[in-house]
């Protein structure tokens, strides 16, 4: 069996059930974002390798959160492989006065957190998914200001994913691309949150750059 953990902040979590008396309820475990589609398309294509996927995404989740729960959700579930999406609450939101985490402690924090893994977990194999922001909702009110804090962490990512031999998966690019063809609220409708089909776009890239790996 191969164990593909995500984690993450409410883009992975897809409003999934998280309390352990819902754990009966297999319909909502995986949560409603792109985690469920790649689980139901990989699932469905590869049952001879017997693929288990996990979601721990947390709604709200910044990179000090995930690294936070390194112990409970990644080192006790014992994962092959995680795939990782947090930044965009890292971001220069309102209720922290606009004042984003700084660049060089997202990259430190991150790394930390790799490394915590590694040291229970050595053979795991890390995907790095790409923070990214549309603009729409209020996030277009400051679009200039998140797009570079995305473009700062995304960066960092880049290089985190080389350094540790992981696989990177573009994201800001694609939704950009999409939003050409199709207006900005049918990928996202907040400037953060993707729509059904903006989650499509994230699932379509990660098997895109992923699959052939597994």
């Amino acid at each position: 069996m191969t164990t593909i953990l995500f984690t993450g902040d409410s883009i992975t979590d897809g409003n999934r059930y998280k309390r352990p008396d819902q754990a009966w309820d297999l319909n909502h475990q995986m949560g409603h974002s792109f985690a469920y589609i790649i689980n139901g398309l990989l699932g469905s294509k590869y049952p001879e390798k017997d693929l288990h996927f996990i979601n721990r995404g947390i709604s709200g989740n910044k990179i000090s959160d995930l690294y936070s729960r390194v112990e409970g959700d990644l080192n006790e579930l014992k994962p092959d492989i995680v795939s990782i999406l947090v930044g965009i609450n890292d971001g220069p939101s309102e209720g922290r006065g606009f004042r984003p985490t700084a660049k060089a402690h997202y990259d430190a924090i991150y790394r930390m957190m790799l490394d915590t893994v590694r040291a229970v977990l050595p053979e795991v194999r890390f995907i790095f998914c790409e923070p990214f922001v549309c603009r729409c909702g209020k996030i277009g009110e400051r679009y200039d200001e998140w797009r570079s804090c995305m473009e700062g962490y995304s960066q960092a990512v880049r290089r985190i994913a080389k350094d540790y031999n992981g696989i990177f998966v573009p994201l800001q690019e694609a939704f950009d691309e999409a939003c050409e063809k199709k207006e900005v609220s049918y990928w996202c409708w907040d400037g953060i949150h993707p729509t059904e089909n903006g989650h499509g776009l994230i699932a379509r890239q990660w098997l895109k750059y992923v699959e052939e790996t597994l």
